[in-house]
């Protein structure tokens, strides 16, 4: 960077639809931003998979074109950083060559590893986390196990890619069993027999989000088309990084980030909601606190799924000006949102998603508000874990694909009677690389007063009590469809897995 150059900064978020590039003033003013998708395949039920060299090459693709698209010279950017989807686990040699396709973060297939895990140990894993993951590819792809030299994660492969060197990220590797305070949860690894893994983690520093780790290299700086020695923040898991992009810096702040799923977290003093797996801390994000999280598995990617193969032509916001004529209830329909099973509350893998009433009378834009409105069902069921845990939540940050949609946004609000505030920047996973960039460089002291300093607002949506009592009633309905379906859901789930 030259000296007289403005300080402009970049954040890069690996999604689990493609990669975002966006570019930063030091006062959190987006100044450009690009988008480049890449496949995700799902081989199997439950399976999702994902090809690592497809994330550098998109990656590259958005990168110069941001640059090009608001004619910034590469040589204006003063540091990067990275964020990416979390416990999507890369295979590989030492050098970063892939020998396996990433078990994306969504991919349930470990669900009997992470059953027998919390059997013999009683701690919870979910089925998506590291440690069951590679207890799975041992069991059932054992030479590529043994060939592996590197277990790690997007952002450590994407790491090594930039820099040329394989480190830790506190904050993603908090989901392998890892506190930067007492290290690795070695019981747990020795219950799944995966001891041997811990030798082939990334070796090296642990970086803490909005530390230095490291400089790109003159072979990635030619690939990305940015210059040798670029400085690089640590980022961290997308929906962690997003939290400090929607302005949630203490406790107090409910965050929720979505987009292929709803992500709703906290910053609270002490473990709120369970005391293994992303809860060691403190310290993983905000020094001082813990991170609880609650979510949901799949939520736009079931909207992705049904404009793909059911709206042809049609855009998500012709389809919302259609959805907006329908009336509460969407005509008699109720979506159970469990396309990838269930995340929370009940962590149960064999649950699938359904529409229930389909009649001959309905049309598209019947099923479209349908989702909807079974995803803010879902987004509730979460919030109330929150509730029974001692948090009010009056009010919540929401930044994502979904806050396009100012219908989305009014049925959220409606359906859970709170207020729903929109950051004018709702790329907060990008912004939030932005102020992990500025912290970094010593613009701001730390991550809470960069927040302070770089998230805005642009609305806020005010329930509609009238429409919340409608919606009440339905949510009763859909939070009894569980328990009322689950023994059969979970027969009709061995039945075809014996097929």
């Amino acid at each position: 960077m030259m000296k007289n150059d403005p300080m402009i900064l970049m954040g890069i978020d690996g999604g689990t639809g493609g990669v975002r590039v966006g570019l930063y003033d030091i006062e959190g003013h987006c100044l450009g931003f690009s988008s480049v998708p890449y496949e995700t395949k799902f081989p199997k039920p439950g399976f999702v998979e994902q090809d690592p060299d497809d994330w550098w090459d998109c990656m590259a693709k958005a990168v110069k074109e941001v640059l090009k698209k608001t004619g910034i010279a590469r040589t204006q950017i003063a540091a990067l950083a990275l964020d990416t989807t979390s416990t999507s686990v890369v295979v590989c040699k030492k050098d970063a060559t892939p020998l396996y396709p990433c078990i994306l973060w969504m991919d349930v297939r470990a669900k009997k590893e992470a059953d027998e895990l919390l059997e013999k140990t009683g701690e919870f894993y979910s089925p998506e986390w590291m440690p069951p993951k590679l207890a799975w590819l041992k069991r059932n792809e054992r030479e590529v196990y043994e060939k592996a030299e590197v277990f790690c994660e997007y952002q450590d492969f994407i790491t090594y890619k930039m820099t040329g060197k394989w480190c830790m990220n506190n904050n993603t590797a908090c989901n392998w069993g890892y506190s930067i305070h007492d290290g690795f949860s070695k019981n747990v690894y020795e219950a799944l027999d995966i001891l041997d893994a811990l030798d082939r983690f990334p070796s090296g520093e642990v970086h803490r989000v909005g530390e230095l780790c490291g400089t790109l290299s003159k072979e990635a700086a030619d690939h990305l088309g940015l210059y040798e020695g670029l400085k690089i923040a640590q980022g961290g898991i997308d929906s962690s990084i997003g939290l400090l992009g929607i302005g949630v810096n203490k406790p107090g702040r409910i965050g929720m980030i979505t987009g292929s799923s709803n992500l709703a977290m906290a910053l609270n003093e002490r473990p709120l909601l369970n005391p293994y797996g992303s809860n060691n801390g403190p310290d993983n994000l905000i020094r001082g606190y813990y991170t609880d999280y609650v979510a949901q598995s799949a939520s736009g990617s079931i909207l992705s799924w049904f404009n793909k193969n059911f709206c042809e032509g049609l855009s998500y916001r012709q389809m919302d000006e259609l959805a907006k004529n329908v009336p509460i209830g969407s005509n008699g329909l109720l979506l159970l949102d469990y396309f990838q099973g269930n995340k929370h509350p009940y962590h149960d893998s064999k649950a699938k998603g359904m529409f229930y009433g389909l009649s001959l009378a309905h049309k598209k834009e019947d099923l479209y508000r349908a989702i909807l409105e079974g995803v803010a069902f879902g987004s509730e069921m979460i919030l109330d874990t929150f509730r029974q845990h001692g948090v009010e939540v009056r009010e919540m940050n929401i930044a994502g694909g979904s806050a396009r949609s100012p219908l989305w946004m009014q049925i959220h609000a409606d359906v859970s009677d709170i207020v729903i505030n929109v950051p004018k920047d709702i790329n907060a996973p990008n912004l939030g690389c932005a102020i992990a960039c500025a912290v970094m460089l010593g613009i701001y002291p730390d991550l809470p007063t960069a927040v302070d300093k770089m998230v805005t607002y642009e609305v806020s949506y005010i329930p509609d009590m009238e429409a919340h009592k409608k919606y009440r009633q339905i949510y009763e309905l859909y939070k009894s469809f569980y328990y009322e379906t689950k023994d059969w859901m979970h027969d009709f789930s061995d039945t075809f897995d014996r097929l």
